[in-house]
Order: structure tokens, then C-alpha cells, then sequence
């Protein structure tokens, strides 16, 4: 029997069957459209990381107190070494790889606006924040250097700082008086949003004081959470590393062998451990969608099995007028393969689908993927001959004899 007419044959009987077809398809498109719309959550993540990663800067280390011990860990508080304003003073001094050098010390308080009150990260900085960590200003200004060395109670706070304090418009808060930990700040400027991405801290959700302000008035130590630093370019950042770690070592009285106090992180190893995370979320999402799929294939092999039963007599009239074991065994596998390549069409429109409302409805960050779409696609066709072969070799192995007597 040609290629064509078995394949003839073998839609013929689906048409006969719609609304079993129809249920027995079901669990594919389920499984398929899961997998696209999950997998596509997941390469949101991934992509959302190097959205944040990028705004940060390419050329951008960051030094944090005590050491690296793994991967993922890191010394606990009573054995790190504390960074002081020293250290960056001595960076900013005898360092020549280095574009600028930014301080910051961080601690979480409450800031009170009229009868309105938020709990948000204070942040001690110099007045070159903005350019070492790529933040705009949205309104206002930001503050200066004379105010830092003047210790003025003066505040630029995060739109996300703004709308907890039940304010409409930015602009509004410019200019009015707010109470960080109980001591009054006049808002000179509100940063622009930079968003929220999976990972991160919500960099929206800060209130920016000069540094010695907030050592002096808010915090009573110079006990650095980081300090940051810009290298000239991309290339020169080894060396940069290379100086700090050295002046640093210094500042520390470190000698020859030590290990160092302190850790230098650059964007490239944020984007290489968060993109690590977010892969295995993705495929822990994956498996987990298709799981939908496999429990669609044994759908079909069920379904497939009472087909065979169901058509037992055809089958053996099919044999009586000359058809092979092979052409029986090449009409199920078809029918259980269009069955699946069917689903996985259908699914693969639902799945990008949700992918897309999810980003309309909710904000939430999804890409789909061509590869994600060939491979669910060809999963759902291996799924087809997998659990389709057992039920086309029974019907295949029917004695055409016995079929003909079944009732």
C-alpha cells in the first residue's frame, strides 16, 4: 500500500473520531503550552539580569568587605574586615586605573512624609553617585560636594520612595521636608526609575544622603557597605583590579600570603552567578511543564490501544485484502504522530500567547524563543512515535484470521 493512501487512511480515521481526537490532542497542547510559557518566564529572568547588569555598567568593580569562600558565600560579619572612608580615600589618591571612586554606606530606616511612612534603604554617597552607578535625575538636582563636606540634611529619594510616601508626582516632593530615623531632611531632587529586575534590590526604592551626613547625623560609623569603581575602559579592567587589590592589601597591613579581607566583584561575575541561577530556574520550570507532556503521550498510547481494539474487524479486513504488518504499524504511528504534531502546533500558539499576556497584564518579564519552539515541537513528535509504537505493533501483530471472527 503507497505512502499516501496510508496516510489517507490513517486522517480518515481521526475525521471518524473528532471529539476523541480533539480530548486525546488536549493533554499535548496543555504540556507544549506550558513549557513555551514557562520557559519563555525563564528567559525573561535571564534577559531582565543583563538589562540590570548593562545599567550598571560594563566597566564598573565593586569592593565589598570580607573574602569570597565559594561560590555564593561569603565570610560571615564577625570574620570580615570592615571597609572604612580611609580605603577610599587611598584608591581615590594612588590609584591612576581609575575613573572615580564612589563610597557608600547603607542602613535600612524609616522615613516619615505628613501622616505617611515608609521603611526603605538610606544610602550614605558621594556626589558622583550618579555618574559611577548610571542614575538620572527625574526632578530636582542632585546634591554637591559642598554639602557633603558640610553635612546639610539634604535627600534625593527613589520614585518608589515617592509613591510609598503617597505622593502623585515627583515634582511635588522636591522642596518639602521629610524625617529619616526621626531627624528632618529637605528632598532636593527624585531619581529617575531605573525598574526592577529579578535579583536585585529595588534600585527605585532608596533615599540618597550625602556621605558624611549620614556618618555623622544617621549612622555614627564610616563602616563602608561597598565601594565602587569605575575603570577608564573594558581592557583596562584587570589592571584596575590588579591596583586596588594592591592598595587595599596595603591600607590592611596584609603580608605576603594572607588572603585577602575584602572581595572585588565585577558586572561580568554578577552576570555569570545570576545567569547561572536563572538558567536552572529555567529548566526547573521546564521539567516541571513537561511532566503535562508526558502525561499527554500516555493519553495517547490509552487512547491508541482502545482504537486498536475498537478496530480490530478493520484491521483484519485490511489484512484479508493484502495490506502488510508494516502498512497497520505505519497507519498508527501516524495518526498518534498527527495527533501530537497537531497539539504541539496548537500549544506553541497558546503558549506564546499566554507569554505575551503575561507581559501586557502583569509587567512580567517574558521572551520567547525560537529554539524553546523547535524543541517543543520536536518533543511533541518524539512523543508521538514513542508512545505510539506499542500500540501500532499490536494492531500490526493482529492474526487477520482471528480479527475477522471479533465481535
Amino acid at each position: 500500500m503507497p505512502i499516501v493512501e496510508t496516510l489517507a487512511v490513517a486522517l480518515e480515521a481521526l475525521r471518524a473520531n473528532k471529539l476523541r481526537s480533539f480530548l486525546t490532542m488536549l493533554g499535548i497542547v496543555i504540556g507544549v503550552a506550558a513549557v513555551i510559557a514557562m520557559v519563555a518566564l525563564g528567559r525573561g529572568a535571564q534577559q531582565s539580569v543583563k538589562e540590570r547588569i548593562a545599567s550598571l555598567g560594563t566597566t564598573l568593580l565593586t569592593v565589598t568587605p570580607g573574602q569570597a569562600r565559594g561560590p555564593g558565600f561569603v565570610a560571615s560579619s564577625s570574620d570580615r574586615a570592615p571597609l572604612m572612608m580611609d580605603d577610599s580615600d587611598a584608591i581615590d589618591e594612588r590609584a591612576t586605573f581609575v575613573t572615580a571612586v564612589q563610597p557608600e554606606i547603607s542602613r535600612s530606616l524609616q522615613v516619615v512624609y505628613g501622616s505617611r511612612n515608609t521603611n526603605t534603604a538610606v544610602v550614605g554617597a558621594t556626589a558622583n553617585y550618579l555618574e559611577v552607578r548610571r542614575f538620572t535625575i527625574d526632578s530636582g538636582r542632585m546634591f554637591s560636594t559642598a554639602e557633603d563636606a558640610a553635612r546639610r540634611r539634604v535627600a534625593v529619594v527613589g520614585p518608589q520612595v515617592v509613591s510609598d510616601l503617597g505622593v502623585a508626582a515627583p515634582a511635588a516632593l522636591v522642596g518639602e521636608n521629610v524625617r529619616i530615623n526621626g531627624i528632618q531632611f529637605e528632598v532636593i531632587g527624585v531619581l529617575a526609575s531605573k525598574g526592577q529586575g529579578a535579583g536585585f534590590a529595588n534600585p527605585d526604592d532608596q533615599v540618597l544622603v550625602p556621605i558624611q551626613t549620614a556618618r555623622y547625623r544617621l549612622i555614627g560609623n564610616d563602616h563602608l557597605r561597598a565601594i565602587n569603581v569605575l575603570s577608564p575602559s573594558e581592557d583596562d579592567i584587570p589592571a584596575t583590579m590588579a591596583e586596588v587589590r594592591r592598595i587595599l592589601r596595603r591600607e590592611h597591613r596584609l603580608r605576603t600570603g594572607q588572603d585577602d579581607d575584602f572581595t572585588i566583584r565585577i558586572q561580568s561575575d554578577f552576570l555569570a552567578t545570576l545567569g547561572e541561577t536563572t538558567q536552572v530556574f529555567t529548566y526547573l520550570l521546564a521539567g516541571i511543564a513537561a511532566v503535562s507532556l508526558l502525561v499527554g503521550g500516555i493519553g495517547i498510547m490509552n487512547i491508541m490501544l482502545v482504537s486498536v481494539t475498537e478496530r480490530t474487524r478493520e484491521i483484519g479486513v485490511r489484512k484479508a485484502l493484502g495490506a502488510t504488518q508494516a502498512n497497520i504499524l505505519l497507519q498508527f504511528l501516524i495518526e498518534a504522530v498527527v495527533l501530537c504534531l497537531l497539539g504541539g502546533t496548537v500549544g506553541i500558539g497558546l503558549g506564546s500567547g499566554s507569554a505575551v499576556f503575561l507581559r501586557s497584564a502583569f509587567q512580567w518579564n517574558t521572551s520567547v524563543g525560537a529554539s524553546s519552539i523547535l524543541i517543543a515541537f520536536a518533543f511533541a513528535a518524539a512523543v508521538g512515535v514513542v508512545f505510539g509504537v506499542w500500540p501500532a505493533r499490536r494492531a500490526a501483530a493482529l492474526d487477520p484470521i482471528e480479527s475477522l471472527r471479533y465481535e
